[in-house]
């Protein structure tokens, strides 16, 4: 029996699964942040800690994996593995590869080894792989940088949105009583004042509260979201012609908190395939159901020379992940 290590890591949560050629989970690990960009101590502790509960769990030594894979956020350029390599060489594991997160994020929620991913959570990222395997990722980087969106950036737009909205820069919405409960002040005064005198950060969850407004129907909260949704799918079909895609039928996977969980009424989804429908008529929305640790398993039996087919993927499941790990 072959057995397979597959790794997710992200600024929150780190995952680590292992499972045998036929699926089946044996052994499931957690760790704390796993983007070295974020902290790099941390992200090496929480790696370690994550493969060796899964280990332990599995009841497997280090030399009977097959392969592994480590789908990390913050894996974008050069200067990240070579960061990251030695960070991962220290693991002691046979057989290993790299990548960003947003590679295991698309195979886990294709059946097709090409498609295109937006994952939109705390950050915003785009990837894409042709059906030739040419690769192609736009963005990642954040604001400064061409991004716009995910929690960090939503919370600020929510933030603005209501100092204006009480200036009368914007029109009135219902995140202006909601922001300043949520953040413990009485009205928007007291809160402009305490964040002038206060260096403070903005919680990420401050974004959960447009999704709620947006299905009530207030107009500020609605227009953020039909935003990050156009950005994200502006970002997809730029990723969709630098690939040549254009006239391809494949999966376009939505991963993420926000995509998967907060969108419950579909403002951004509507929004990103209006935009990619105009580049690629045959691309397909399909919300991320599987652990996207499910996908770096997967990659871990691929590069091995396996074929992975669906009763695999079915036994690699997001009920089966959380029945293992008990998160």
């Amino acid at each position: 029996m072959k057995y397979f290590l597959g790794v997710d890591a992200g600024g929150s949560k780190t995952y680590a699964v292992i499972a045998d050629e036929q699926g089946k989970i044996i052994g499931a690990g957690r760790g704390g942040n796993g983007n070295h960009q974020k902290n790099r101590e941390q992200a090496e502790e929480s790696l370690g800690q994550a493969v060796s509960e899964a280990l332990r769990s599995s009841g497997l030594s280090k030399d009977q994996l097959e392969y592994s894979w480590f789908g990390l956020a913050g894996a974008d350029r050069e200067t990240d593995f070579q960061i990251l390599r030695p960070m991962i060489s220290r693991l002691a594991l046979p057989r290993t590869e790299i990548s960003c997160d947003t590679w295991n994020a698309l195979r886990s929620g294709t059946e097709k080894s090409y498609g295109i991913v937006l994952i939109c959570g705390s950050g915003v990222n785009c990837a894409g792989k042709n059906r030739k395997g040419a690769a192609y990722q736009c963005g990642g980087f954040g604001y400064r940088f061409g991004d716009f969106g995910g929690g960090y950036d939503l919370s600020v737009e929510v933030f603005r949105s209501v100092l204006r909205a009480d200036e009368g820069r914007e029109q009135r919405t219902v995140l202006t009583e909601r922001l300043t409960r949520l953040l413990g002040y009485h009205d928007v005064a007291e809160l402009r004042a305490d964040y002038l005198d206060h260096y403070r950060e903005l919680p990420v969850h401050i974004a959960e509260l447009l999704f709620q407004a947006a299905e009530e129907g207030d107009q500020v909260a609605t227009g953020l979201l039909v935003k990050q949704g156009d950005e994200l799918g502006l970002a997809a079909a730029a990723t969709i012609r630098q690939l040549n895609m254009e006239k391809d039928s494949f999966d376009i996977v939505l991963a993420g908190s926000l995509l998967t969980k907060g969108d419950r009424s579909g403002i951004i989804r509507h929004a990103i395939e209006q935009r990619v429908k105009q580049s690629a008529p045959n691309g397909t929305l399909t919300i991320l159901t599987r652990e996207p640790v499910v996908g770096s398993v997967v990659l871990a039996m691929e590069s091995s020379g396996m074929q992975v087919n669906q009763a695999i993927l079915d036994r690699l499941s997001m009920e089966n992940v959380h029945n293992k790990t008990g998160y």
